[in-house]
Parts: structure tokens; sequence; C-alpha cells
């Protein structure tokens, strides 16, 4: 059994909501009106009997009506008895054929055949004993009309507001779903596509359906990216990993084969040790690399003293100080992570000393500079010719021509740090100069 929609189930009970109301709203008018009706009728009679009790004049003797009474208004008569019930004046209904006992400032319904009446009996005194009897009559209101005419014209607008109630809920429900819709289906693409680029894009807005896509375009964000780093996670250990791997498979048949003595056994596994290095020292570097674009990198933000900073590594570190030199400017303020700032320092001063020239100069140096903060180190290497300048961030790229022979590294250091420098909302420039070295400067915002 197919299940209904979400949006089918709501405006059906809508629908159905509307449609009960209805009725409940016909049956309270019919009740209503019926109430009202008897009310008006009530109030009316007794109007007029106490506007007709001023125009009667009491003697001694006799009551005089005087020309203004009105025996007959607004659909009630009005009738004066004597003490001993004798008709006096006015005229009985023809339809009021039933005696009934007087009862003075009480408003009675009674039933003659099958007519209903109202009857209100007022007692006029006009000497010690004597006075008379002034008695209102009027025909309770017939509702069964108003009744039959509001079933009537419920007859035909029930239907008419039920399904203007559905046509309204399906098409403001359906209108309002339209994004579920839209998330539903780019959902639906990427898992059959298997591909995390799409977006929902929706417009923004403050709706909670607005707010869900956009959630869910963040989180499509964050698993592309999530999905890519894996990949290339895997892409970079399985390419670079094949080389230390074979090194290590290839020593040990060879030892298998030909190494006799302890030399030989001595050698293979310092082979097989340089080359673990290296493949725990890439894999290491990798991981780094893949939890910083993911985001899960531990960070720890905070006001630092840029200059400060660098002279407490520098201390740490031991650089030949006859080959490295500082130039720090005091009170230059940032918001970074003192580890990632001192490993970004550290790639930039080791490849300094790999790539520079032999016995050459290694500066670092901060200063302020157009509201930002920036950290460079410049070496006297043979610098990187105009067409390299690009891709040196890239993953494994090494410009052999610049590196003077040295063929140590996995070509991931700058990669690390351009992803240093990004985290920290920052960005890298590299001026070279072929033959006379580099400069590599990281550039940082500063708050004013």
């Amino acid at each position: 059994m197919k299940r209904k929609s979400i949006k089918l189930k709501i405006t059906l009970w809508l629908t159905a909501l509307v449609a009960v109301l209805t009725v409940v709203l016909v049956a309270m008018a019919l009740l209503a009106t019926n109430y009202v009706a008897t009310k008006t009728a009530m109030e009316e009679l007794e109007l007029t009997v106490r506007n007709n009790l001023k125009h009667i004049q009491a003697t001694d003797t006799t009551p005089v009506i005087d020309e203004n009474f009105l025996y007959y208004q607004n659909g009630a008569s009005t009738l004066v008895y004597s003490k001993n019930g004798s008709l006096m004046a006015g005229q009985i209904p023809v339809n009021f054929k039933t005696a009934i006992p007087f009862e003075n400032g009480t408003i009675r319904t009674i039933e003659s055949g099958d007519n209903k009446f109202l009857v209100l009996d007022m007692w006029l005194p006009y000497n010690f004993e004597q006075g008379v009897w002034v008695r209102g009559l009027t025909d309770v209101p017939d509702v069964n009309y108003l009744g039959r005419y509001l079933l009537m014209v419920s007859a035909i607008t029930l239907p008419v507001f039920t399904l203007l109630a559905a046509l309204g809920s399906w098409f403001i429900i359906k209108g309002s779903f339209k994004p579920l819709d839209r998330i539903n289906s780019t959902a639906e693409a990427i898992n059959e596509a298997r591909d995390l680029s799409g977006r929902i894009n929706l417009p923004k807005g403050e709706d909670e359906f607005s707010r869900l896509a956009e959630n869910f375009d963040d989180m499509f964000s964050r698993l592309e990216i999530s999905f890519e780093a894996e990949k290339q996670f895997t892409a970079d250990a399985s390419h670079e990993l094949r080389t230390p791997v074979a090194v290590i498979k290839s020593a040990c048949e060879y030892a298998e084969k030909y190494d006799e003595t302890p030399e030989d056994h001595a050698e293979t596994l310092s082979v097989i040790g340089r080359q673990a290095d290296k493949m725990s020292q890439l894999i290491n570097q990798l991981l780094s690399m893949t939890r910083m674009e993911q985001g899960t990198e531990n960070s720890n933000f905070e006001e630092l003293n840029l200059a400060e900073t660098v002279k407490e590594f520098y201390d740490e570190l031991n650089w030949k100080s006859d080959n490295v030199t500082v130039d720090l400017q005091k009170n230059v303020a940032v918001k970074a992570d003192r580890n990632l700032l001192q490993r970004l320092l550290q790639n930039l001063v080791e490849n300094a000393y790999k790539y520079g020239k032999k016995g050459g100069m290694i500066k670092v140096s901060v200063k302020s500079e157009n509201n930002e903060a920036v950290l460079s180190v410049s070496d006297e290497g043979n610098g990187i010719a105009p067409e390299h300048l690009d891709k040196i961030w890239n993953r494994f790229y090494q410009v052999d021509s610049s590196r003077s022979g040295n063929k140590t590294g996995a070509g991931l250091g700058l990669s690390i740090v351009q992803q240093i420098a990004r985290i920290h909302g920052g960005y890298m420039t590299v001026e070279s100069e072929t033959g006379k070295g580099s400069v590599f400067s990281l550039h940082l915002p500063q708050d004013k």
C-alpha cells in the first residue's frame, strides 16, 4: 500500500477541519438565532406593555384609556381585563383560545392548539382594592424557516468552502514544501551520481526550510572536502610510498641472495631504515595536511606578539647563529596558533638550509606593513625560475635545478606552509631571482 505524502495528509486534515468547523458554526448559528429571536420578542412584548400602561389613567371607579393606547404594535396585542377577568378593551387574537390565570410580571410561553404565544400580565391598581390586568400577547417567533434557510445555504456553501479549503491548503502547502522537495531531489541526485559537488542553493531566508537547506549545503561542503582530502591522501600515499616500498623490497631480495658478511647486512638494514624513516615522515606530513584541509587539525588561536614568538622559537632550535640572522620589529600583534606558526617557520628555514648556498646567510624578519604582519625567510640560494613559481606550492612538486643537487624531502613542506597560511586567513608570497636567492613571506591580517 502506497503511503500518503505529508502534503496530502496535511491537506486532508485541514479540509476535514474546515468541514467540521462549518457544520459546528451552522449548528451554533441555528441555536443563536432561536435564542436571539425569542429574547427580542420578549423584550418587545415587555416594552409594548409598559408603554401602554402609561396611557391608562386610574380614577376612583373605573380606568380611562386614552387615545395613545396601542392595542396592536410590532406583532403584540395588548388587552385590558377587569379584576375578575372580564375583557374590558382590546381584541383577543383569533388563534389564542386558551383561558389562563393571570401572573403579575412574568413572561410565559403558552401553547394554544398548534400555536405558541408569549404572555405577559401586569396588574395596574387604581385604588386600594380595585385595578385592572393588562395582558400582552405575541406569537413565539418561528425560527424554523430561518433554520431551513441556513441549512439550504449551508448545503450550498459547505461543499464550496471545503473545496476552496482543500485547494488553498494544497497550493499553500505545496509551495511551502518546495524547498523540501528541492532538498530531497538534490540529495537523491548526489546519491545517484555519487557527486558531492551538488548544492541546493536556496535563496537566503529565515524560515525553517531555508535554514535546513543552508545546513545541508554546509554539510555537503564538509563532506566534499573530507572525501576529496581522503582521495588525495590515498592517491598521494599510494604514489609516494611506492618508491620506498620498492627499495625496501629490493634491498631484502638483494640481502637474501648476496649479503654474506655482517657489513653487508648492516648496509642493507641502513637502507631499509632510511626508507622507513622517509615513509614515516611522508605519512605524518600527509596526515597533517589532510587534517588541516578537513579542519580537524587541533588549533588554539590566541593573541601573539609575532616577534617574541619567532625569537622564542629561534632560541630553542639548533640553528647556526653564524648562518641565521633575525630582524624583528617589536609589538607586531597577530591572532594565531603558536604551534602552527612554528611549524611554518621551521619548514621555511629548513628549506632555506637545504636549497640555499652552502655557507650562505639566512635571514628571518618580522614587520608590520599595510595592516598586515609579515614574516619573511630569505636565503642566498640558486633561486627559482619564473615558470616554476606558481607550481612550488603544489604537493610533491620539486624544482631540481633550484635545489643544489639535494634530493631529500617529499616536496610537501611548502604545501603545508600554504595550508597553514590559509588556516590563519593569510597568504604566502615568494620573490626569487635565479642565482641570487629567494624570499618566502607569510602575510597575516592585523585587527585595527
